[in-house]
């Protein structure tokens, strides 16, 4: 070897260790059970609200909720825009519900608001600064989007019966009525909409707008509700002239604030209770 010594082979180098396996999540449970939350929040002109659920069997099941009184749509009918307080006062409630939605690890939600931010001036204006502050991409809806999305949250309480049913919701800026059949296609699980109208008059809409100016004064009060009915009457007027002849007993399903609200007064509750308010069935002579 030249020089008289012999050169020994190296030894082979070790090879790394091989991590250990990772273990396999359990069967039957997400990896990051935390991100299976989703959301809905409904922003109205005068209730924001929020629901988070998560998938459980064929369903869901709700894991938080929350639900303010803000009045967004104060003053709207005389002077066209949000006002001030207003804006205030629903931000500071959309705050909340961004850090619920954190919290909670929400992987997917839908966030919407309905006609005050229709009709207000400042209604773009104010969505972009509800995002600035809070996070939270508000979408406002078209009327039609809003009749849609009432039947889709509620249609599942409409008792059987032959013909078709009405679906009304009672907002705070407008009302929703929207005639459906729910013995259509029996392929699909949502009932198909026949007509709908959306009446621009709701809690606080109508209150400001037609309300009455003197609680203490019976004829202030008589005359008050006496513009309130002709108001909606004239507003509903096109909708149940196009309606077709109902046979039998007609079927009505309510959703929302101003509904669910008649029915706790209606049970005498001390407060909200969803577990009995979901389905309840009330006689119309009670409502």
């Amino acid at each position: 070897m030249g020089d008289g010594s012999a050169r020994m082979p190296r030894p082979p180098a070790p090879k790394p260790a091989r991590p250990a396996p990772r273990p396999s999540p359990p069967q039957g449970r997400a990896r990051w059970p935390e991100a299976r939350h989703y959301a809905a929040l409904d922003l109205g002109t005068n209730n924001c609200r929020l629901l988070i659920a998560r998938p459980q069997g064929s369903g869901f099941t709700v894991v938080d909720a929350f639900s303010r009184i803000v009045r967004l749509g104060e003053g709207l009918a005389s002077s066209g825009r949000l006002s001030d307080a207003a804006i205030e006062r629903t931000i500071a409630a959309l705050k909340i519900c961004a850090d619920k939605l954190k919290r909670r690890h929400v992987a997917l939600s839908r966030s919407v608001a309905t006609e005050a931010c229709r009709q207000a001036t400042n209604g773009p204006e104010f969505i972009q600064r509800v995002y600035r502050e809070t996070g939270i991409v508000l979408d406002i809806i078209t009327a039609e989007e809003e009749a849609r999305l009432a039947v889709l949250g509620c249609h599942a309480l409409l008792e059987p019966g032959d013909g078709p049913a009405l679906v009304f919701d009672i907002g705070g800026g407008s009302t929703e009525l929207v005639l459906v059949d729910s013995a259509g296609d029996t392929a699909s699980p949502q009932p198909r909409i026949l007509d709908w109208h959306s009446a621009p008059w709701g809690v606080v809409s109508l209150t400001e707008a037609r309300g009455i100016a003197d609680d203490h004064d019976p004829d202030a009060r008589e005359a008050g509700y006496a513009r309130m009915r002709e108001s909606v009457a004239e507003a509903f007027a096109p909708f149940i002239a196009r309606l077709p002849e109902i046979t039998g007993t007609p079927r009505l399903l309510g959703t929302s604030g101003t509904v669910t609200t008649l029915a706790s007064v209606h049970l005498g509750l001390p407060s909200y209770d969803r577990s009995a308010i979901d389905g309840l069935i009330v006689p119309a002579a009670s409502m």
